[in-house]
């Protein structure tokens, strides 16, 4: 299933070479990617290292073209106003399976670090809702991140 979620996320449209749109799928998910691992206000070498093998490993992107689709992710992240316009282009180009494999990706980002800040918690909890993935299944993706995070901490209770 996860092979599937990857496959369908690497046929998305390229970012393109010039200056790419939050409409564009993998912008999107770079952005809200990106806005996870800056919930907390601090941004650690680990986290970044781990947001950029995931767009390497889900794009199957490398050297500048990854560097261009990290900027991207980051630009449309801090001009946005909020998160609708990143999770509408998801909602409208993933299926559910696909909604459920990207929240599992923003957990591994969040738990990269080891620890659970409330910030990151409530913007993952923000995407699931606005991208349709259900309760359960968002506290069972953080519940997996959490279990394969070396030295994780702050596995309480969701909600």
């Amino acid at each position: 299933m996860f092979e599937r979620v990857l496959s369908f996320l690497r046929d998305l449209p390229a970012a393109g070479e010039t200056r790419p749109s939050a409409d564009d799928p993998r912008v999107a998910a770079s952005a809200l990617l990106y806005h996870v691992m800056n919930a907390d206000g601090v941004r650690q070498d680990v986290e970044w290292e781990r947001f950029k093998q995931i767009l390497a490993e889900t794009y199957s992107v490398s050297g500048e073209e990854l560097d261009a689709l990290a900027a991207a992710g980051e630009r449309a992240d801090n001009e946005a106003i909020d998160l609708y316009a990143f999770t509408s282009v998801l909602k409208r180009d993933l299926d559910a399976e696909a909604r459920k494999a990207f929240i599992g990706l923003m957990w591994e980002i969040v738990y990269a670090d080891g620890e659970l800040h409330e910030l990151e918690d409530n913007t993952v909890w923000r995407v699931a809702e606005l991208i349709g993935v259900e309760r359960h299944d968002r506290i069972e993706a953080r519940r997996k991140a959490a279990a394969e995070a070396p030295g994780a901490r702050g596995n309480s209770s969701d909600e």
